[in-house]
């Protein structure tokens, strides 16, 4: 009898078996029916199985039986560690992720700016030359039509000439397009951080590593409009830098230095070697500069534009006190009625055509090839090729990054050398995708 009820209870647990919520609670409860029928109590006393038939249940339903002690170790203190830089590492995609949602919020909302300053200024400077016609339209100047048209005129253009000065101190189309490349970069952060969770044994450098890149992402492109704006009429025009810099330090032993150039690993070689120093020396001296120079181009039509608007609307203003005087005659009303189609021009080509964002474009790519470029320098100058990326790898990255194939960057070899002149040799750029 004990032994068919030994049996019972034995499939009953394994048919249970698959809802239990934990393996060691299944291992004891097995090893609790597997119990010799020698350990019955012979007496009239409750047996120990009728005992067992409630741990059996508590095992079902998933909870832990008095007694019961658990078959799992104990985490050890380097997994609590790792648990904790998982938890930070976790806490940062987070917040990247928040980063990235407010720099589109705040980037859609800028460029509504753009387009509403647009339009605004442009209805103040038409509107104030249609009343300024319509001010010479009467034979007496001290008529109240004319002095009220006058006077209408004068206070829109002076209105225009004041929004023009803010709006061009601003540029809202340069903030949209810097709050458009933030939240690219800021996405971009996440999915690396979530890749190197995914991939590896995320340690305590990579949550500091992450960190750095947090700030500089946060230095190079800042929420507040005030303070903390960008420059946007700069003085000097350089890459934008949205990555933390380091100084690497490189190795100081001749024998180390001889056995790496004859030894190479991990996906290295003295010919991948080349191409990447003569991609970097080609990202340097061309694409790098010619950004450059578009961009120092681009900020000084900027520069021009956001002067001469506010000035006609100014000049405009002026002339438009002195419409209906004899002395002025008709020249009051034609410098005013020119003034102000000549803002309206200015204010659509400088904002209409977002010089400004295009500006930030070109410094942005800049910035794009500068990076590339410190991160082949950075890898070069470790010496230690098992220390480096595979090689492989980072020849492929790099070749997705320039928009190109992977043959496409042998031809760079040639220019690894200090004496190749790539401004005279190469007619091409290392970059293809901008």
């Amino acid at each position: 009898m004990a032994t068919l009820q030994a049996q019972s209870l034995l499939l009953s647990v394994s048919s249970s078996s698959s809802s239990s919520s934990s393996y060691s609670f299944r291992r004891r409860c097995r090893a609790v029916l597997h119990a010799p029928p020698s350990n019955l109590s012979p007496k009239g006393n409750k047996p120990p199985i009728a005992i067992r038939l409630t741990e059996v249940d508590d095992c079902r339903r998933g909870i832990t039986p008095a007694g019961f002690a658990p078959l799992l170790p104990p985490k050890s203190p380097q997994g609590k560690i790792d648990d904790v830089v998982i938890r930070k590492l976790y806490a940062i995609a987070e917040a990247a992720a928040d980063r990235a949602e407010m720099h589109a919020i705040i980037g859609k909302q800028r460029d509504n700016w753009n387009h509403l300053f647009l339009h605004s200024v442009n209805s103040l400077a038409l509107s104030a030359s249609l009343m300024s016609g319509l001010a010479c339209v009467g034979s007496d100047a001290s008529s109240p039509h004319v002095l009220a048209f006058k006077l209408s005129s004068v206070l829109l253009f002076a209105a225009t000439s004041t929004v023009m000065l803010v709006v061009n101190k601003v540029q809202p189309s340069q903030l949209a397009e810097e709050q458009r490349n933030a939240a690219r970069l800021w996405r971009k952060l996440e999915k690396e951080i979530q890749s190197k969770l995914s991939l590896q044994t995320p340690r305590e450098s990579d949550v500091d590593a992450s960190m750095r890149k947090v700030l500089a992402l946060d230095k190079a492109y800042p929420l507040p409009l005030l303070p903390g704006m960008l420059e946007k009429f700069p003085k000097k025009v350089e890459p934008t830098c949205w990555w933390p810099r380091e100084e690497y330090k490189q190795s100081e032993t001749t024998a180390i230095d001889e056995k790496y150039q004859t030894n190479y690993s991990n996906g290295w070689s003295k010919e991948l070697e080349e191409s990447m120093k003569g991609v970097a020396k080609v990202l340097q001296m061309k694409d790098q500069a010619e950004y450059v120079t578009v961009g120092k181009l681009v900020l000084n039509i900027n520069k021009g534009f956001a002067i001469a608007g506010p000035v006609f609307a100014g000049m405009a203003a002026a002339a438009a006190g002195f419409i209906g005087l004899p002395a002025t005659g008709s020249w009051s009303v034609l410098v005013t009625a020119v003034g102000g189609a000549l803002a309206a021009t200015v204010n659509t080509l400088e904002h209409g055509g977002q010089v400004g964002m295009v500006f930030e474009l070109a410094r942005n790519c800049a910035g794009f090839y500068k990076k590339l470029e410190e991160e082949i320098e950075e890898s070069l100058e470790e010496r230690e090729a098992e220390k480096r990326e595979n090689g492989e790898l980072f020849e492929l990255k790099m070749a997705l990054s320039l928009g190109r194939s992977v043959s496409d960057l042998k031809k760079f070899r040639s220019f690894a050398s200090a004496s190749g002149k790539v401004d005279e040799d190469v007619t091409e750029f290392a970059g293809k995708l901008f």
